[in-house]
């Protein structure tokens, strides 16, 4: 099979947000400090290895469908939907708001494409579907870091 200039288009606009996020994802990693520093310094290793990952089967997806992937820094940094990512240091609190919202314009990306690439590749699709369960479930787990429950737990009264 070889994908149409759409398919191409749609595969290419998802590992252009997946290195970038991967790229914000270490500037993360980098500068964050604060208030569980270190849980959320090892969150974003993981975010990072999981953005690789996905944007290397992306890549290898396409060629395997005869396009030609394009990772290059000038094309990532003038094609991504990801906002920039602050420069300097950034509190773990401010981090936390500013990773789970890469991660989930990386999956409304993925979101976006995803009915014109199932279409005409179910398979692609699939590739799709396990980074948006994988990406979520991270946004999930990085934003837990700063929540707080809506209510206080209270014991029940003994009888």
């Amino acid at each position: 099979m070889k994908a149409s200039p759409t398919l191409a288009s749609n595969l290419q606009m998802v590992l252009t947000d997946l290195i970038e996020l991967h790229m914000q994802g270490k500037q993360a990693h980098w500068n964050i400090v604060g208030t569980n520093f270190r849980d959320l310094h090892l969150q974003l290793d993981e975010i990072i290895a999981i953005a690789r990952q996905f944007a290397d089967e992306a890549a290898e997806r396409m060629r395997a469908l005869h396009a030609l992937p394009d990772g290059r820094s000038n094309t990532v940094a003038s094609d991504t939907r990801l906002e920039a990512f602050p420069g300097g240091l950034v509190s773990t609190k401010d981090a936390v708001k500013l990773v789970t919202a890469r991660l989930e314009r990386t999956v409304k990306t993925m979101r976006d494409v995803h009915d014109e690439v199932d279409d005409e590749d179910p398979t692609s699709a699939d590739l799709l579907h396990a980074a948006i369960e994988r990406l979520e479930q991270l946004a999930w787990m990085v934003n837990a870091e700063t929540m707080a429950p809506s209510a206080p737990v209270t014991e029940p009264a003994e009888k």
